[in-house]
């Protein structure tokens, strides 16, 4: 079966799925160099609010195929670090859907993710101390943010992998879901994400990324939006809101004006 990634729209949801049963959905060359222009796409797409990333079957992903290092391993870390900032980019809120194994370039790109969630019993580790690889200096920046110095030390010293519960307490995930769950919290989840403002959603992820200098930028948006005035209204009326400013109709929150 041809190593890809799947993806589906549905009810606003976009669902991106990684798939290489042979080798436990482990990344090649031409999955890192696809997932950027797909995410391009989904993102430039009005019916998309939220975005979740999973594994085929059993298991999240297993890393970077091995046999693409072979050749040469520069141009194989340069496209996973290109894959994992466009989807740390995506401009709308992403989510990490995991079961069994999320190693490697696998726990670089569920990192990259606003939020994980993961079904009792995945493991997850990086693993580049095992192969001798420097980890890329924005996956281990990242990794910090998510669980500290300490921990994010721990996995890339050892290259050990850890369990939920762990990965839990760290700040790794944040929600672990008993086995044959995860698939309706998923569910229920994205759709009370699909149903917030889009706003402040967007406006949230920057200034949490650490973005700092675009505040009059948002005043703006939020100005000409009305979102606050239909969220007040909607509040007052017992009514669910009707949000109408979008990130595919504004351009991505980070290149506009």
């Amino acid at each position: 079966m041809e190593p890809q990634l799947l993806h589906s729209v549905t009810d606003s949801v976009a669902t991106v799925v990684i798939r290489h049963p042979a080798k436990r959905n482990a990344m090649t060359a031409a999955m890192w160099a696809s997932l950027p222009p797909l995410l391009d796409a989904l993102a430039a797409d009005p019916d998309v609010r939220v975005l979740v990333l999973t594994g085929d079957g059993g298991t999240f992903c297993a890393g970077a195929d091995i046999s693409t290092l072979r050749g040469s391993p520069l141009e194989a870390q340069r496209l996973a670090v290109a894959a994992e900032e466009s989807l740390a980019a995506f401009p709308k809120p992403t989510l990490a859907a995991v079961r069994g194994h999320c190693v490697g370039g696998g726990a670089q790109l569920a990192a990259a993710c606003d939020l994980r969630f993961a079904e009792e019993g995945a493991r997850f580790g990086v693993t580049p101390a095992k192969l001798g690889i420097v980890y890329p200096a924005s996956a281990t920046r990242r990794l910090v943010s998510l669980v500290g110095p300490a921990t994010a030390k721990y996995l890339l010293f050892s290259g050990e992998l850890i369990d939920t519960g762990r990965a839990l307490r760290t700040g790794l995930v944040d929600e672990v879901l008993p086995e044959g769950e995860l698939d309706a919290r998923i569910a229920e989840f994205t759709r009370i994400l699909a149903s917030r403002s889009q706003l402040t959603q967007a406006a949230a992820k920057e200034f949490a990324d650490g973005r700092a200098d675009r505040d009059a930028h948002w005043s703006e948006r939020a100005r000409e939006s009305g979102d606050t005035a239909e969220g007040v209204a909607a509040f007052l009326e017992r009514r669910p809101p009707r949000f109408t400013w979008s990130v595919s109709t504004s351009g991505r929150s980070g290149s506009a004006t």
